[in-house]
């Protein structure tokens, strides 16, 4: 098996690499940020970091109140009276 020296693509340059920067995102994935990829419809739908986290963040309060309302009593049923 031959040994390839240069394993780049022909329309790839090296020179194209050298505008790159080591760990540019690092500041911002240490500080505990999360990066989500969106499905298209979705990011059409919210542009934004900003209206993706308003959106997320008003579901959280809409289960809040809902998940308070639809609990069950713990109070113990009572038996229907017997017949006879």
């Amino acid at each position: 098996m031959k040994r390839v020296r240069d394993e780049m693509r022909s329309e790839y340059k090296r020179s194209d690499f050298t505008k790159l920067e080591r760990g540019k995102f690092y500041s911002a994935v240490a500080a505990g940020t999360s990066v989500a990829l969106l499905e298209p419809a979705i990011a059409k739908a919210f542009p934004t970091s900003k209206a993706v986290n308003e959106a997320l963040a008003g579901l959280l309060i809409l289960t809040e109140k809902t998940t308070r309302i639809t609990r069950r009593s713990t109070r113990t049923r009572r038996k229907p009276p017997r017949t006879t």
